[in-house]
């Protein structure tokens, strides 16, 4: 009896619903099962706590759990939803409009690793008394019931890709809308979910509005589910160039930083942002080949994830090129190593403002990896932007960027000094390029404004 009132029978437009979540639901137990161990030593690498995994489990602390009664309760709650750093950024411009359009405004944001946790608490700590920040639950039906009793939200903000068919099927069943935000979907992930289309376009159906990027991303999320009219293009939010400029403190800052690790104002700087592994040491090489042309080039590297550092900096070595870390140099005192043209980013949330410094910033994860990361940011710093061939998530950027002839894309490593050279030597061609890259970002502007709008209107 219990499996027929599951399905339901009074309801037979429900039914592939339901066997989406049950099929979901069945795989997830033992799925959790075998990644738990290993999710569990990755947060530990990544400086997380073991505390953290309480609270994916929905367990809150007594400090969580004031902060979370002490936020507004006379209007609106936002639960926003961002992964890592990446979307963190974007969630928090997304708040600083949201928090200025309604002042009744409350939101809790959850993020899922450390990386992203602490950017997540700086905006807290920017509004301390509407927003909250957490560890985003895992999927689990009992955890997700929790989780939304607890937080009380009025609407779902998902930002980009994370969509949890428990999360949004619970939601929507007491009435709480989700928005995907942002939304962005790959040719390749677009074939792999139309591989599962039974199982994942159910779900997908769930969402009240997807707001995209780019006109193809409408288009591919058209096919996989969601209702036509809840599909709309606002632009990247990423991509928006109304952005609160970087502050003259920060900027004096890492100058200050600079020309403590030996880099003086006005020295060239290459820089590999986002790096993954075994990029590092590739590029490297390629920036020793550029130094014999540019003898004072400098490099500053940054890793996808700093917890890498050691190992990165292990590579470094390995191929001759010692390394001075940025946690090491401050602005004030003395650091141990003498100066070397490296500069190791081993620090969060202050690429942005590193990329400013940059004549060429080189995209990561585009050579050795697939998949490449976001190159919008390096073009809106103003620096001249290269990338490899794997540039596959960011398919329609690319081909703007291209069209425009706004960023350099290389076939392989052994095209990447070649590039990188003429772009630091002519700078006609580096102002072209920078000026290309942000005409090819403009349609995205408002996009933060159009996205704020559909949030608090829908």
């Amino acid at each position: 009896m219990a499996r027929l009132a599951f399905f339901g029978s009074a309801n037979p437009n429900m039914l592939p619903l339901r066997l989406s979540l049950l099929i979901y639901n069945v795989l997830l137990l033992p799925g959790l099962i075998f990644l738990i161990p290993g999710a569990l030593v990755k947060m530990r690498r990544r400086g997380g706590r073991w505390s953290d995994f309480a609270q994916r489990l929905g367990v809150l602390s007594a400090e969580r759990s004031e902060k979370i009664s002490s936020l507004p309760k006379t209007g609106p709650r936002l639960w926003i939803h961002a992964v890592s750093v990446g979307e963190v950024g974007i969630a928090r411009k997304l708040i600083e409009k949201l928090l200025s359009s309604r002042d009744d405004l409350s939101i809790v944001l959850t993020t899922t690793t450390p990386t992203g946790q602490a950017q997540a608490l700086a905006c807290e700590a920017k509004h301390p008394t509407r927003v909250a920040v957490l560890l985003n639950p895992i999927d689990f039906r009992p955890v997700v019931r929790k989780m939304l009793r607890q937080i009380a939200p009025t609407k779902l903000v998902l930002i980009e890709a994370e969509v949890w068919p428990n999360l949004v099927t619970m939601a929507k069943a007491q009435g709480i809308p989700t928005i995907l935000a942002n939304a962005r979907l790959s040719y390749r992930s677009e074939k792999r979910y139309h591989q599962f289309g039974a199982v994942v376009k159910p779900i997908f159906a769930q969402l009240a509005s997807v707001l995209t990027q780019e006109e193809e991303d409408s288009e591919r999320w058209a096919s996989l589910g969601p209702a036509k009219a809840a599909i709309q293009m606002t632009g990247s939010i990423k991509f928006d160039p109304d952005e609160a400029p970087i502050s003259k403190a920060q900027l004096e800052d890492l100058s200050e930083v600079l020309r403590r690790a030996g880099l003086p104002p006005g020295s060239p700087l290459l820089l590999a942002a986002s790096t993954h592994p075994g990029e590092e040491k590739e590029l490297a090489r390629v920036f020793l080949d550029l130094q014999r042309q540019v003898p004072d080039l400098g490099f500053l590297l940054a890793p996808r994830h700093v917890e890498r550092a050691d190992d990165v900096e292990r590579d470094l070595i390995e191929v001759g090129l010692p390394c001075l870390r940025r946690s090491t140099v401050t602005i004030s005192g003395h650091h141990d190593q003498p100066p070397t043209p490296c500069l190791l980013i081993d620090t969060t949330g202050e690429l942005r403002a590193w990329q400013t410094f940059a004549r060429v910033v080189i995209v990561g994860k585009s050579f050795l990896a697939r998949g490449g990361q976001n190159p919008a940011e390096a073009v809106m710093s103003g620096a001249a932007v290269v990338f490899g061939p794997n540039m596959e998530n960011f398919d329609a950027l690319v081909r703007a960027l291209l069209k425009h002839g706004g960023a350099c894309q290389v076939k392989d490593l052994s095209e990447l000094a070649d590039a990188c050279s003429e772009l630091i030597n002519q700078p006609e061609l580096r102002v072209r390029m920078i000026e290309n890259g942000l005409l090819a970002l403009r349609c995205h502007q408002g996009a933060t404004d159009r996205t704020v709008a559909v949030i608090l209107g829908s």
